[in-house]
């Protein structure tokens, strides 16, 4: 196989990742609202962004990009959480994720995306019974 097929196949194989990942996610129900995230144009599959892993054999790095509602919504982390939930326990390919708020969408989009990504705040956020009921319920699959 030549390197040009080896890149296509490649590519290949990165846009089907996109799209399952985009699957998972689109359909995250808001907190406060009776819609999905692709319905408030939180996230689209333009936002999603998937390549292999340098010099890391078969794994990926996913990139998610959220873009809040309005510029202080208070759930974008607890959207940005029920993402990361979601495809850490639906991804059937190993993977590297950073769920991100789009710079510039949110007046701390810096600090959300850090909250979003720090595992030891995940972890703890997860062991609150109530958080982990709202999550549970955003993340559901549509009926």
């Amino acid at each position: 196989m030549s390197l040009v097929e080896t890149a296509k196949e490649a590519d290949h194989d990165c846009q089907d990742k996109v799209e399952q990942v985009y699957d998972l996610i689109r359909c995250i129900e808001d907190p406060e609202k009776s819609a999905s995230l692709e319905d408030l144009r939180v996230v689209s599959e333009d936002d999603v962004a998937v390549s292999r892993f340098p010099g890391v054999g078969s794994a990926y790095y996913v990139r998610v990009q959220l873009t809040p509602t309005v510029p202080h919504c208070s759930l974008a982390t607890l959207i940005g959480l029920c993402v990361r939930v979601r495809l850490q326990e639906n991804l059937d390919f190993e993977h590297k994720l950073d769920v991100v708020i789009k710079e510039g969408s949110h007046q701390t989009s810096g600090e959300v995306s850090k909250q979003i990504n720090d595992k030891e705040r995940v972890a703890a956020a997860m062991e609150n019974p109530g958080l982990l009921s709202t999550v549970r319920r955003c993340i559901r699959d549509p009926e």
